[in-house]
């Protein structure tokens, strides 16, 4: 199935995102600690991460030019994590660092037999934006915008100046924050966590929560990511369902699974290729993720991706 609608052509960058990133400390554990008990850890890694500035560091490697419009705290972390940006030639001239504020970070525990991880996390509120100051010029300079819908009203401002300059916008989104509502009109794709359709709808089936949510809001494409099982979209009164890739090696670490996902759904929109084939690339890119432990620097980069689609072409 095709998409039916133009990105434009001829903008600075291929893909702007304007969200969250993180610095994230990954512990392994053999298997989920239980309440009220010490666990030895058999691995420690500090690594940046966050929905935004990891789908752009995976767009950006595998071979698109990409802006990240976001704010960093002025400490340690915040440091670390703009400079890890800066190194993988991501633009920043829209982001920013806010004086005395402390960069997000997450403390992740990874279960070594499934890779699966729970993470806990804490956001300087200096850090969000308020719908002034959202940096409404980048909008019009991308062919596409991605979201993370973190501050709603700031999210609708930007999605407001994308599509008047004929930018699509895409949104990962995993929870149901206030002034919600009034972004979802505004979003071209809205694919999100499998848990978040109900929450938003109510009803319990997903593909009848992805009807609705269609219905509601007027979304070209909604869909949801499966983890394991891979991911579905509805659009044009029809499902696509695309199951997910073998990780190679097994799954290490299923941290930025989802954000590796939509880095290689909107590689595949802004080759022009098909739903499926878009589908098929956010599946391998994430399966190559979760191949090593850590955030940005275990996404793949463009050549691991076509060797690896060419070693499943039967699938």
């Amino acid at each position: 199935m095709r998409i039916h609608f133009s990105l434009p052509d001829k903008r600075e960058f291929d893909a702007a995102g304007f969200g969250l990133n993180a610095v994230d400390h990954l512990i392994v554990v053999p298997e989920y600690p239980a309440f009220d008990t010490k666990t030895p850890f058999t691995q420690y890694q500090k690594s940046a991460g966050g929905q935004m500035a990891s789908a752009m560091v995976a767009l950006q490697r595998l071979g698109m030019t990409t802006a990240y419009a976001g704010r960093f705290g002025s400490d340690e972390a915040g440091t670390f994590g703009r400079q890890t940006l800066e190194e993988e030639g991501i633009n920043l001239g829209f982001a920013e660092t806010i004086e005395g504020a402390t960069n997000q970070i997450a403390f992740i525990v990874i279960e070594a037999r499934s890779g699966e991880r729970t993470i806990v996390w804490d956001r300087d509120e200096r850090l969000s934006y308020q719908p002034d100051e959202a940096p409404i010029a980048l909008a019009s300079r991308s062919r596409i915008l991605h979201i993370d819908a973190h501050d709603p009203p700031a999210c609708a401002v930007m999605a407001r100046a994308a599509r008047a300059a004929g930018t699509i916008v895409t949104a990962d989104i995993d929870n149901i924050y206030e002034g919600l509502p009034d972004l979802l009109p505004l979003i071209d794709v809205l694919i999100t966590s499998s848990e978040f359709p109900q929450h938003l709808t109510g009803i319990n089936d997903l593909r009848g929560a992805l009807i609705e949510i269609k219905a509601l809001y007027g979304c070209t494409i909604a869909g949801a990511t499966l983890g394991g099982r891979g991911a579905i979209i509805y659009c044009e009164d029809q499902f696509i369902v695309s199951p997910a890739f073998e990780v190679p090696g097994g799954c290490r670490d299923t941290t930025g699974a989802g954000d590796a996902f939509h880095a290689g759904f909107i590689y595949g929109m802004l080759r022009d290729e098909d739903l499926e084939d878009c589908l098929k690339l956010g599946n391998a890119v994430a399966a190559l993720k979760c191949r090593a432990l850590g955030g940005r620097t275990a996404l793949p980069a463009e050549n691991d991706l076509h060797k690896f689609l060419t070693s499943n072409a039967s699938r």
